[in-house]
């Protein structure tokens, strides 16, 4: 990028931090669960309205899809942002003046920090409107933190047909990273992720008598250990791939064999054929089990959401303009990840670039993870977020 451009991008990033700040602030005090983001929306609606920037609001109900298009028309290829406007069923620990308001419900993902950052790039682009390369949309999309994950419905929704695109970017935070840090990986980075929900029936009674129960317990441990097994030897050792029962309820007592057993879990993988082979032969494995054990087991799917695949040529050119901005020394390579992001919907259609904010400030204790109750940033990362999406438009 031209040097001009880059000091007024970090010039603009100064100038309107403290307002951003205030808009992070303000969102991390109000935060609202996936798909009920009304207030929300409203308030980047206004400030969007505010600067004279075009929108359509209630795009899936809570989403909203702004336009700068500066001296571009609709039919030019255009470059998306896109935020995440949902917080989680947390209850907040930290002792801040932007504490939640919500009881029970915190922006412990850094959804607010995200929303607060392209409004902020939203401000930055719509100064600078007419040295802009391409015209830009900017998605606002609410539930990233629930199935089916409102990136699938925005794009239901048609996000991705309003205009040609030529690339869309996100960005999470990052609290592994210190702030004034960013990461980038091209290729796969993230899994897929399906919900697995099984009940387990069997015959309850006394447990000093197991010749007249049926023990769902047993059965349960049998699913545990043996699907486990089942899908790491099948897998190709090259997919990445991991199965988690992180649920396991009985309800019985020293001296009782319960009747029924609640097992819930995750499978990630980054391979869509692999996903449905190891699906389906699970189904095939609960059956084996239920009619050696002699229960009857009811096994549910809940498809979540595909992997996360950067586009290689879009991610290595946001890279280079980050050196740019923040220097070598301040952009990282970031490793494989098994967790999940409904951004990787986006990724299956357009090419695409996720990449990380660091957030972490040790001394100020800014330390703890994401869905932790004590989540905060270091702010000054919201300049570096500023900085980085607002490049991708130059």
């Amino acid at each position: 990028m031209k040097s001009e451009v880059i000091n007024s991008i970090k010039q603009l990033s100064e100038d309107f931090f403290s307002e951003v700040n205030d808009m992070r602030e303000y969102l991390h005090s109000h935060p609202e669960l996936s798909f009920q983001e009304y207030n929300t929306m409203k308030y980047v609606s206004d400030r969007l309205r505010e600067w004279d920037i075009s929108h359509q609001t209630g795009i899936a109900d809570t989403g909203i899809v702004a336009h700068i298009r500066g001296r571009f028309d609709e039919n030019t290829v255009h470059v998306v942002l896109r935020a995440d406007l949902d917080a989680l069923p947390i209850l907040e620990q930290n002792d801040v003046p932007y504490k939640s308001k919500n009881e029970g419900v915190m922006h412990a993902c850094g959804h607010d920090v995200h929303t607060s950052i392209l409004l902020g790039t939203a401000k930055i682009l719509k100064q600078m409107e007419d040295q802009l390369a391409a015209p830009v949309q900017l998605i606002f999309q609410p539930g990233e933190e629930k199935a089916p994950g409102g990136a699938s419905l925005m794009i239901k929704a048609g996000v991705l047909k309003m205009n040609p695109i030529k690339a869309i970017y996100g960005l999470h935070v990052f609290p592994e990273m210190e702030a004034g840090k960013v990461g980038f990986r091209e290729g796969l980075y993230m899994a897929s992720c399906d919900e697995l929900h099984l009940k387990i029936v069997g015959k309850g009674g006394h447990a000093a008598l197991p010749e007249n129960c049926i023990d769902p317990i047993a059965a349960g441990a049998l699913v545990v250990s043996s699907l486990s097994k089942e899908i790491k030897s099948k897998c190709d050792p090259s997919i990445p791939c991991i199965i988690s029962i992180g649920h396991f309820e009985a309800i019985g007592a020293t001296n009782v064999i319960p009747e029924t057993a609640i097992l819930k879990g995750t499978f990630r993988t980054m391979n869509e054929n692999w996903r449905q082979e190891a699906l389906e032969l699970m189904k095939v494995k609960i059956q084996e089990i239920a009619d050696e054990t002699g229960t009857k087991i009811e096994f549910e799917i809940v498809k979540g959401y595909p992997f996360l695949e950067n586009d290689s040529k879009t991610t290595a050119d946001l890279r280079t303009k980050a050196k740019e901005i923040l220097g070598d020394e301040k952009v990282e390579n970031l490793e494989l990840r098994m967790t999940a992001e409904d951004f990787s919907f986006y990724t299956q259609l357009v090419p695409a670039c996720f990449f990380r904010l660091g957030v972490r400030n040790e001394s100020e204790g800014k330390i703890y993870g994401v869905h932790h109750p004590n989540f905060d940033i270091d702010k000054n990362a919201l300049k570096i977020g500023m900085q980085i999406m607002a490049s991708t438009v130059f």
